[in-house]
Formats: structure tokens, sequence, C-alpha cells
């Protein structure tokens, strides 16, 4: 692959023509993925997410702006793209379900140009390393929701993608079927140095989870980018602590003049809950950083009172998105599916 970003796009704009107006499904999108990122794409239905996918895998062309992927540009070098990388969607029904797993893998593998023998031998290796093996004569339409997307992952890694586009990839699965698939992608990514996953999610702990980097994506536009613990700094810079401690006769006013203390707080109690029987006290620090935090525990010794728990209060990535387009992820997806099927664009 060239020395360059896995992914680098400037000014990619799709707009589809729908009446009484067209439709921006992308606006104008920056982005630059790092050889080797696990970078993720969170936002509602709708956002423009797989839009920005389509048109970097070199299934749709964008109507403004450019990008490259491994070097190559997405309109006029479309078939070195798709030499080095693949794709696999939630949900998605590719082959024929009266064939039987390794059947179709194999059908697949020839559309990919392996020959004979090797195609062979990768579809077994892939069957094993998805743990389908108990399946591989079983008829593709006989397979769980959960077995069928462990085959369309196997699918995608038969010509050894460098990248990997991933759009909703656990869609419909339940709980256990979507740790399994998130197994997968951790392992295969592992296995090689520098193999690049580009991940599109609306699950905010999945993104969390799996991604060094992510953008926060909404109305077809980039609204910010950076590590999980970087978009949360941005609704919460200090370091916030809830303490419970078995007693506090000064209250807090000996702990705000400590270095690094923003502010101590005894919470008020919510309606209904009285405390009659609480025999400790509840602190909730902000500090200007972890450090001093060793500042307050010694403080507290020195007054006598004992810490019964400590927790650190973290903002989530759905703070950060109410922080960005102002309303809770919920209603962003009630938002875009409802402008969606009023003038039916995807």
């Amino acid at each position: 692959m060239p020395d360059e970003p896995a992914i680098h796009a400037r000014g990619v704009t799709r707009v589809y023509k729908a009446k009484p107006d067209p439709v921006t499904a992308l606006g104008g999108v920056d982005l630059d993925v790092q050889s080797g990122e696990y970078f993720g794409l969170l936002g509602p239905n709708g956002a423009g997410k797989t839009t920005l996918i389509k048109i970097l895998t070199t299934l749709l062309l964008p109507t403004a702006g450019t990008a490259k992927v491994a070097g190559f540009d997405v309109v006029t070098e479309t078939a070195k793209i798709r030499r080095v990388i693949n794709m696999v969607s939630g949900g998605e029904q590719s082959g024929y379900g009266l064939l039987t797993t390794r059947e179709q893998l194999w059908m697949f593998s020839q559309f990919y140009g392996l020959a004979n023998r090797q195609g062979w031998r990768k579809v077994d290796e892939l069957i094993e390393i998805t743990g389908l093996t108990g399946q591989k004569n079983q008829k593709v339409r006989t397979l769980s929701t959960g077995q069928r997307q462990k085959l369309n992952f196997a699918r995608g890694l038969l010509n050894d993608p460098w990248i990997f586009f991933l759009d909703e990839p656990t869609l419909g699965l339940d709980v256990s079927a979507a740790r399994a698939v998130r197994e997968l992608i951790r392992d295969w990514k592992q296995a090689v140095p520098g193999r690049t996953i580009l991940l599109t999610s609306h699950y905010m702990a999945e993104v969390e989870e799996l991604c060094n980097r992510l953008a926060i994506v909404d109305h077809g536009r980039i609204l910010a980018i950076g590590t999980p613990d970087e978009l949360k700094r941005r609704v919460q810079a200090e370091s916030v602590f809830e303490l419970e401690l078995d007693q506090l006769e000064r209250g807090t006013a000996a702990l705000t003049p400590l270095p690094g203390v923003l502010s101590a707080v005894v919470p008020t109690l919510a309606d209904g809950d009285r405390g009659d029987d609480r025999q400790t006290v509840m602190v909730k620090l902000a500090l200007a950083d972890d450090a001093a935090l060793g500042g307050v525990v010694s403080a507290l010794a020195g007054l006598g009172a004992s810490i019964v728990s400590l927790k650190k209060s973290e903002p989530s990535l759905e703070d950060v998105f109410v922080e960005l387009v102002g309303r809770g992820f919920e209603d962003a997806d009630a938002s875009t599916d409802a402008a969606r099927n009023g003038n039916g664009t995807h």
C-alpha cells in the first residue's frame, strides 16, 4: 500500500435529486484515517455514514470533492482500490441460499480471482477462523442471523483486504452474536500490523469499545473528530469524583481551599429520598486533574474521615453528542428517520 493515509478525503459532497428539493447526504466531508487505525463514524440513522462508505468503496460517485483510498483516487482508480479493500454491512443477504457455507465462500473466491486450489484452502481457513466449522456443509438459508453475519465476514476477508469497511456490522444481532463479531474484527486487525478498519455505527458503546479515534456525524457533516477521551473532554474538562465518607464534621469548607480542588459539594437528595437512615456523607468533587485527588485523600485523613467508596464520574459519548447537536441520540434517530421517510432518500 502507498505510504499515504489509508483514507484521505477533502470536501466530499453527495447530493441526491429529489422532489421538491435536492437532498444533501454529505455536505463537504474532510477526513484522514491513518494506516493501522481503527476509526469509527458515529451518528444516527440517515447521518450520511453509509453514503460516505459507498463513495470510499467506489460504489457511489461524489458530487464534488476528492477522496483517495490507499493512495488511489475513488473516481479514476477504482480497480486499484477494489484490490486492497473489502466491505461488510449489517443484515446483508449476499449469495445463494441453496449453496452450503463452504460452496458459497468458494463461489466468492472465484469472483475475487483466487485459483481453484488456493480458493478452497482460503475458504477452509476462514471457516475455521470465523467459527463456522459446524455449519460448513449447512445450507446458507438455514443459518441463523449471527452465523450468516460470520459468513459475510469470511466472504469479506477472502481477498486479504488491507482496508476493511464495516457498515453497521452488528445490526440486528443479539448480544452474544454481536460480541462474537467484534472479537472477529479485533482478531483480524491485530493479526497483521497496518490493517485499517473504518466502522460506521449508531451503537455508541460499540464505537467506544473498538475505535482508536472516531468522528461524530450528523446531517452529512462531521461535527467533531478525536479519541473517545478527547471528545469527552469537550463536555467535561475537569476530573469529577464521587466520594462516600464515614463522616465530615467540618463539611466541604476544609476541602475547597486545597490545590486543584475546583469545587466540593454535598449533592441534594432526590425527591422521595429522605436519607434518614444514611450513616455516611456523599461529596462530589471537581478537580483540575486526577493528580489533585492525592491531596484531598491526605486532607480527609487529617480530618479523621475515612473513605467508604470512591468513584470517578465521566461523561459518555451520549453527552458529547447532545453537546454537539443539541438533542439526544434517540431523538436524532427519530428526526432523521422522519426526514428520510418524507423525501424518499437513504
